[in-house]
């Protein structure tokens, strides 16, 4: 299991939204390349970076710092965030980018999940985000008819190499994570799952340590750390501690 720092970048800063949205942001650095250097000091083994702005206007806006925090860290960095085309994903890739994250066009044109996944074996992820269990996109602005579970087993065959798995109800609210929901997701899929939303003390960790075994294999983490509500150490004490 990993345990993935977040790190989102809007109007060029780190800030972290509550329930994904735009309007109820708090900024926690105006610096997100060195933020995403601090998770790299503290030993995440890989960063999770979102383009905010890019998600919402549907057309990278935060490209030259993303490309930044992928020069300077030594470990695997994950983007996503308005990356709708393959020219994005060739540049984020040509950079050093371990995988890019194809959201909204993943559920509106799956046929360009297969071209992407074609032209760059191996490095393209789909980020899958549900409220009430129906997909969302546009930076979670729309809500489709689509059951997550239904988007994931569409796109099994396309040849990404996982899913990150987010319950909007639950992101940004410390409130822990819809462990029924992701569950539910990761025994509809065959490849792996990463856990995104409503971490907020380390029980939580706990808890989704579980799913370990119907496919979660990571564990995204953003404000909690943010709000110091433990360290990043801690967290891998505790997976130390599952593992033994």
């Amino acid at each position: 299991m990993k345990i993935i720092p977040a790190v989102d970048i809007k109007k060029g800063r780190c800030v972290r939204l509550s329930q994904g949205l735009a309007d109820q942001e708090t900024v926690y650095s105006d610096d997100p390349v060195a933020m995403a250097c601090h998770w790299d000091e503290e030993g995440a083994p890989l960063i999770h970076i979102v383009d905010l702005d890019g998600a919402f206007e549907g057309q990278p806006a935060n490209a030259e710092i993303v490309k930044n925090i992928i020069y300077n860290s030594s470990v695997d960095i994950q983007v996503g965030g308005g990356i709708r085309n393959l020219n994005t994903i060739e540049k984020y890739i040509n950079a050093g980018a371990y995988r890019v994250i194809l959201g909204t066009i993943a559920q509106k044109e799956p046929e360009f999940v297969i071209k992407a996944c074609k032209e760059f074996p191996g490095k393209i992820i789909v980020g899958i985000d549900a409220r009430d269990g129906n997909v969302a996109i546009k930076g979670w602005v729309e809500v489709s008819n689509q059951r997550a579970t239904d988007l994931a087993k569409e796109l099994e065959s396309c040849g990404v190499s996982g899913y990150i798995f987010t319950d909007i109800a639950c992101d940004g609210m410390l409130q822990g994570p819809n462990l029924k929901s992701i569950k539910e997701f990761a025994k509809n899929t065959k490849l792996p799952v990463i856990a995104s939303g409503g971490v907020g003390k380390l029980k939580d960790i706990d808890n989704l340590l579980t799913l370990e075994t119907d496919g979660v294999e990571g564990i995204i983490i953003g404000k909690a750390l943010y709000d110091k509500k433990f360290t990043y150490a801690q967290t891998l004490e505790l997976l130390n501690h599952h593992a033994n």
